[in-house]
């Protein structure tokens, strides 16, 4: 017999030698149907998986993040097969699960028709209505490749042949006539992935290299029911009326032009909302205890070299030769904070020392990455460094954590975090990753804030810990991110003096709030549809004169709200109020001022809230004094 600890804690005694799937159907057949994987010991395994020793046993449904993967990860290879069936010319490449569904790479002469689409979603009912079993079965590596070989699946040979210097067994998955090199995990049979919809069909390079072919990618998604997929298609339609590229160009916010792709141009509007939230960052960042400052844009190799990024994010990085010395044009603000430290002795009570910085980054991202301000060449990160002693870290993380939450609930934005660990590509001892990791753990711990750990995916010189914001349509975006450095520090040789008089090492946390300005403007455009709150918005008020007559009392009204530093113009064009209303509405003002004869006589404004609608009338003072404060307040 052997124990296994369920999620709630209870203890479930099963024979040994059992598989996942029948523990599972002893537990309840609901269950069994509902089950995507499970996790053994905290690793995601098939429910095929034979359990064998005292575990740890999750059952993980389509609810859980996991879960879905393994559903997805089942619904590619159905979407694979239908095109096997269809077009047995097409070879495959590779289709994983991603975080709203799947896709799957495929090598074929022309790109997929919207007709082929609705033939490959037909063939894919049908796989799914036969309910086909999915088998796994293993073979030694040099058989894998023979398989493979004769079935003339190139690329999965490639594959395959990357992990044959291993001598692992190769995993295979099988379902009806079609097999695909996979190592899982997958449903049992192909019955319930029940609703599904292929969303677009793009062109993406073979292991995403410039270099390699071209590929035909079909994007999809699935669900258990068809009313899930409904509702996901709604919100992906409303995310298409949101989408910020398409409203930035609408409210004039900012623009993209082939003269420099990823390189956004900001507009008047646009620069408004920029800088309303530089605004805000500083405010914060004051009241906090950082100092800004702000470090070249350009630095040498030498620099570069001895801070890691030359070695380990050069592809990355714009180069350029100055006086036949190599420069890089920053693709982080780290370093300069660094050489800030350095332009002065510390002693320990400088520390902990805050150092903010706006910085303007540029990194070469591949042309087929770009999107809109979410992905670009150029950005201004909203970087701080802080240096401070090891005995201060989970102060300063704690003190991280209430800024960034402060921002992120000021937006209605809701979070979660993942702490993520070492990465392959890295550099320290193991010693300093340990403490690293576990300072970062015992801080998000003791504040009691709730955590995933995202094994590997750390910075190259440190963990770090990640917010993953959600917005109003459901989607999350990550954002803040804490890193801690041991690393760096010592690189550069920074110190302080201790209170024993000795020198000593600082310890170095980078982090971000917004992350990029840019990126984070393009979530705000998307999450309040462009109807920014009214502190925010480029434009807060419009006042719509009735007739000519009502111009210079129009006027005057403009010039008290300009007073206030409250940003409004007038419309006095010869149009109909109506149309004038309404082109507010488009251009998603807050407040519209209608004055009309009996408006000048009261000395008085009917006021239209974009909220609200319909405000009535109000004196002209106590417009004023709602708007201040709702600014001052920064309401949603």
């Amino acid at each position: 017999m052997v124990k296994l600890t369920l999620k709630d804690g209870s203890i479930k005694e099963v024979e040994s030698g059992m598989s996942a799937a029948e523990i599972i159907k002893g537990i309840g057949m609901g269950l069994y149907k509902a089950a995507c994987s499970v996790k053994v010991n905290g690793e995601v395994k098939d429910i095929r998986t034979v359990i064998n020793s005292d575990c740890e046993f999750e059952v993980l449904t389509f609810d859980d993040p996991d879960g879905k993967k393994t559903f997805w990860h089942t619904a590619s290879h159905i979407l694979a097969q239908a095109v096997k069936r269809l077009y047995p010319e097409t070879l495959l490449a590779i289709g994983p699960a991603i975080d709203n569904g799947f896709y799957y790479d495929f090598d074929r002469e022309t790109p997929f028709t919207t007709e082929e689409l609705e033939k490959i979603e037909a063939e894919m009912k049908k796989i799914v209505k036969e309910g086909l079993e999915l088998e796994q079965f293993e073979l030694p590596p040099d058989e894998a490749i023979k398989y493979l070989e004769e079935k003339g699946e190139i690329y999965k040979v490639e594959l395959c042949q990357e992990h044959s210097d291993k001598g692992e067994p190769i995993s295979f998955y099988k379902q009806g006539e079609f097999t695909d090199l996979c190592a899982g995990p997958h449903l049992m049979t192909t019955a319930p992935v029940k609703a599904f919809k292929l969303t677009s069909c793009t062109g993406a390079y073979w292991r995403g290299s410039e270099k390699n072919k071209m590929l035909s990618r079909i994007y999809a998604t699935a669900f258990p029911k068809a009313s899930e997929l409904e509702e996901y298609l709604d919100r992906l339609e409303e995310a298409k009326k949101r989408d910020h590229r398409k409203l930035g160009k609408e409210l004039g916010l900012f623009t993209l032009m082939d003269e420099g792709p990823g390189f956004p141009f900001f507009l008047p509007k646009g620069m408004i909302l920029k800088n309303t939230l530089i605004d805000y960052w500083r405010e914060v960042h004051t009241r906090a205890g950082y100092q800004e400052i702000s470090t070249p844009m350009m630095m040498n190799r030498a620099l570069w070299e001895r801070s890691g990024h030359w070695d380990h994010y050069k592809d990355n990085m714009y180069t350029t030769v100055i006086d036949e010395t190599d420069f890089a044009i920053k693709p982080m603000n780290c370093p300069g904070g660094l050489l800030v430290y350095k332009t002065q002795l510390h002693s320990y009570r400088d520390l902990p020392l805050r150092l903010g910085e706006l910085g303007l980054v540029h990194r070469h991202e591949l042309s087929g990455a770009l999107h809109g301000l979410m992905r670009v060449r150029c950005f201004t990160q909203d970087d701080a460094h802080i240096f401070m002693t090891k005995e201060q870290i989970k102060d300063e993380i704690k003190g991280v954590v209430a800024l960034i939450d402060e921002v992120y609930s000021l937006f209605g934005f809701k979070y979660h975090v993942e702490l993520s660990t070492r990465p392959e590509d890295s550099m320290g001892s193991d010693e300093d990753w340990e403490v690293a990791t576990d300072s970062l753990k015992d801080a998000l711990e003791e504040i009691g804030l709730d955590f995933v750990i995202n094994e590997g995916d750390g910075a190259f010189y440190g963990p770090k810990i990640d917010f993953h914001l959600e917005d109003s349509l459901g989607r999350t975006w990550q954002c803040g991110t804490i890193q801690l450095d041991f690393q760096l520090p010592e690189r550069f040789e920074l110190e302080y003096t201790g209170a024993d008089g000795d020198k000593h090492r600082p310890v170095m946390i980078h982090r971000v709030v917004f992350g990029s300005i840019e990126r984070f403007i393009g979530i705000l455009i998307e999450h309040f549809a462009g109807a920014f709150p009214l502190w925010l918005a480029p434009e807060q008020v419009k006042i719509i004169p009735v007739s000519d007559k009502q111009l210079d009392y129009a006027k005057d009204l403009l010039s008290k709200l300009e007073a206030e530093h409250i940003r409004a113009s007038i419309d006095d064009r010869s149009e109909k109020m109506g149309y004038k209303i309404r082109q507010a509405q488009l251009e998603k003002i807050p407040y519209m001022l209608v004055v009309g004869d009996k408006e000048m006589e009261d000395g008085t404004v009917s006021v239209r809230s974009r909220k609200d609608g319909d405000a009535g009338k109000m004196s002209v003072d106590g417009l004023v004094s709602k708007l201040v404060e709702e600014i001052k307040t920064k309401a949603r």
